[in-house]
């Protein structure tokens, strides 16, 4: 993200002067605690007064609560950036931070208010999202950008299929495709323009030589090859057609990852971790393809994508962006490079709880307390720089 356009003078709390303040920091407790909770619940430990079934409140609120906040703090400071335009601040902010922690509570307590009234103040948010950012990127007259609040727009049908699912039938699958579909679109789009934009600038500044091949027509393809197959297996999740065309769509991937000199990051975290994030995406379409066959369990693949792809390339954006638009240098610290070792170490520990039935107990709770350690720790680390003013302004 290029510097922050100058901002309205805001008088009211630091944390409401900038989208990626509050989402940040709500969204990552908000994934820390969530799993803690999960544990017990897996175990018929813990019950809430959801309509949802235990397992589909766990997929609803990591898909469709945790990710919603962090791409919405994401898109508040990046859409200015893309626009010129001044960013939603304050009481317009606070609306939308209102609404999204709303949707959690209802959705939560969806078996005592009803799972429509839930559905509604949950749908909702995705829904004004999509609205706010809309408006602002079409009055900047920055039309290409539309395609990511389009993947925004498939994340929020995902979540309309998925309450209807789950009341009609009482579990949510073609919902839950769905939103993860949007998600790994999102993480090309998006991971397909930071990712090789800060690689090339810190190559550039700090070790010169192969620099990240630039957008071309194999990126191109490569998305809608993505794009083809994803939809393929939202439609259809088993079967050879859909193996081929996700084995096909994780080559094109991993070629994609290799063009952006990765290796030669190692002395950056801060983007090092970008390169390690993306490449559980052709990892996790080489395992949904492989589940697609019957090879190994259909979770694996998922967990890939959503633990390991989404989960690190969100924190690795949540650090870099919370540095840099807080006035602070761009290292990773001590505790930012613990924050990075955890939720790859929970990564692997899901995708091989997945592989491995007779390491699923101790694996699967090595991954929730480190996914729980990273969230929660960004949370902590990063805290007080989210509630606090910038150095030398009032934002």
């Amino acid at each position: 993200m290029s510097p922050i356009p100058r901002l309205r003078d805001h008088r009211g709390p630091a944390l409401l002067s900038y989208g990626f303040r509050p989402f940040f920091l709500l969204g990552a407790i908000y994934a820390g605690l969530t799993i803690l909770a999960w544990l017990p619940m897996f175990h018929g430990e813990l019950e809430v007064t959801s309509a949802f079934a235990p397992v589909d409140w766990h997929v609803h609120e990591m898909l469709y609560g945790y990710l919603p906040a962090i791409v919405t703090g994401f898109l508040l400071t990046a859409i200015p950036n893309w626009t010129g335009r001044l960013p939603i601040q304050g009481a317009p902010l606070l609306v939308l931070v209102l609404l999204w922690v709303a949707g959690r509570v209802c959705v939560t307590m969806s078996a005592q208010i009803g799972w429509l009234p839930a559905a509604i103040v949950d749908v909702s948010f995705l829904v004004l999202v999509i609205a706010a950012a809309t408006r602002e990127i079409v009055a900047g007259n920055n039309w290409r950008n539309l395609r990511v609040i389009g993947m925004v727009g498939l994340l929020l049908a995902g979540n309309v299929a998925f309450h209807i699912e789950a009341h009609i039938r009482g579990h949510a699958e073609y919902g839950t495709r769905i939103g993860i579909a949007a998600i790994v679109l999102l993480l090309a789009l998006i991971g397909g323009r930071i990712i090789p934009s800060f690689t090339r600038n810190w190559l550039a500044r700090e070790n010169p030589g192969r620099l990240p091949a630039p957008f071309t027509r194999f990126d191109g393809v490569t998305i809608a090859v993505s794009a083809a197959s994803l939809a393929l297996w939202s439609a259809q999740p088993s079967g050879r057609v859909t193996a081929a065309a996700l084995a096909v769509a994780a080559v094109l991937n991993a070629v994609r990852l290799a063009r952006w000199a990765g290796n030669r990051t190692l002395r950056d975290r801060l983007v090092l971790i970008l390169h390690v994030g993306y490449a559980f995406v052709p990892l996790g379409f080489l395992l949904v393809g492989l589940g697609a066959l019957d090879i190994v369990t259909a979770s694996a693949g998922l967990h890939a994508w959503m633990v390991g792809a989404a989960g690190t390339l969100t924190l690795a954006v949540m650090t870099r962006a919370s540095l840099g638009h807080t006035g602070n240098a761009l290292i990773a610290s001590p505790a930012t490079q613990a924050i990075y070792a955890a939720i790859v170490v929970a990564a692997l520990a899901r995708i091989c709880s997945s592989l491995q039935p007779a390491w699923f107990e101790s694996t699967l709770y090595i991954a929730a307390f480190a996914w729980a350690a990273a969230f929660l720790g960004f949370a902590v680390a990063y805290g007080s720089l989210l509630v606090r003013p910038k150095p030398g302004t009032s934002q």
